[in-house]
């Protein structure tokens, strides 16, 4: 099978060429004949398969006919991704697959300057890429419109879900025309998107090219029993292995990953970091001084679980284990990508057994044991304990309480 016989124009054949691609992945070929068609499309497959292929290059096709240009605000196709790092990645690949053509990508997140936005949005869009939030914000502000929009995606819609995204999918569906192809992709279906498949798509053909919570198949996985305070040692140990290589390391908090960034940093590493409180700008500043090699490692939380798209990614390490067992799925995800291998090496703390049993019961397979022994029931309910209490302080009674004026100690 070749994009030729998927029906694609020669144009957008030409241009996959020129990137290199030149034999569709199984999502793509099983979902691109049935979006040509006009058919609403929920696709399930897991991370680094070619989903945004699988949905963009239809879309890119059927606006190619069109001829005509976008009227002013409006919107033609739209692309609703959960987080800004995925968000762009779909809008770099929509504007590599449409280069040297009419058709006009914009991209639409939070982070970034509201009134730009709004400025390029003034002239038409073929396919937007947006997350929910700021695309509210610009309707609002009565930047866009989507009465003349034919196509709506869904990506990643279980993480949507996740993160409540759910109420803005309400506000924004009923502004859409009502004669639309819809495509829902997404990783994993839980019953909650079965619903809301049943909510917005209208007699959808259901795709599945891998069963849900199946890790890349050229990940090579590892696990360390280890105690939480011992994990930037053992870190450090396993990245000097590998200094020449990149490296993505996951923790669960920002708070955390600011914290083992500053030590990487002290350990003589190229480091950066990216999280929900880093601004759009600062996080795309680290991306691309990861992606150049300009930076060696790139502590990161969930939110680049999904959406990074970086082929010389050779490590992944969960430094903490999510609290959705999907998200390990995604994390690994990040390496092995463009049929190349890639390792995943794990670290759990007595606390984190139950993340742990919970990733392997959606793997169905245990994870190859590297260092350490596994923590025993009582050890993991230990510290668990001394997780939720609160730090020892001295007895109140025991200690003269100063005076502030009146104000709270800094």
């Amino acid at each position: 099978m070749t994009f030729e016989t998927l029906g694609l124009a020669p144009r957008l054949v030409r241009k996959l060429a020129e990137q290199g691609i030149s034999e569709p992945t199984p999502i793509q070929t099983k979902a691109i004949p049935h979006a040509l068609a006009g058919r609403d499309v929920m696709g399930i497959a897991q991370t680094g398969t070619g989903k945004t292929a699988a949905f963009g290059l239809p879309m890119a096709h059927n606006l190619l006919g069109m001829g005509s240009a976008p009227e002013p605000k409006s919107v033609r196709g739209l692309i609703l991704a959960p987080t800004r790092e995925l968000a762009k990645q779909i809008a770099d690949n929509l504007a590599a697959y449409t280069n040297g053509t009419h058709l006009k990508v914009n991209l639409v997140v939070g982070g970034a300057s509201l009134n730009a936005q709004a400025t390029r949005l003034h002239r038409g869009t073929d396919l937007l890429v947006a997350t929910p939030g700021r695309l509210i914000d610009l309707i609002e502000r009565k930047a866009v419109r989507l009465d003349q929009t034919r196509y709506l995606v869904l990506d990643e819609a279980d993480q949507m879900l996740d993160m409540g995204f759910i109420h803005a999918l309400r506000r924004i569906a009923p502004l859409l025309s009502k004669d639309r192809q819809t495509m829902l992709f997404s990783a994993t279906m839980p019953k909650l998107m079965a619903d809301l498949s049943k909510t917005y798509l209208t007699d959808p053909i259901r795709i599945e090219v891998s069963p849900p919570g199946k890790p890349a198949d050229k990940v090579e996985q590892g696990l360390h029993f280890v105690e939480q305070a011992g994990k930037t040692t053992l870190l450090i140990e396993h990245l000097d292995a590998h200094r020449a290589e990149m490296a993505l390391v996951f923790t669960r908090t920002k708070h955390g990953a600011n914290r083992l960034a500053g030590a990487l940093e002290k350990a003589g590493y190229a480091v950066g970091a990216i999280h929900g409180n880093k601004s759009q700008g600062q996080r795309d500043r680290a991306i691309k001084a990861f992606k150049s090699g300009e930076l060696k490692v790139l502590v990161a939380t969930d939110v680049a679980a999904r959406g990074l798209d970086i082929p010389g990614v050779r490590h992944v390490y969960n430094y903490d284990l999510p609290n959705v067992p999907d998200n390990y799925v995604h994390r690994i995800g990040r390496t092995a990508r463009a049929g190349r291998d890639g390792r995943a090496v794990t670290y759990c703390a007595p606390a984190e057994m139950s993340e742990l049993k919970a990733i392997q019961k959606t793997m169905g397979r245990e994870i190859p044991v590297e260092g350490g022994t596994r923590w025993s029931g009582s050890q993991g309910e230990t510290s668990r304990r001394g997780n939720q209490s609160k730090p020892s302080r001295p007895n109140a009674k025991s200690r003269p309480r100063r005076r502030t004026g009146g104000r709270k100690a800094a």
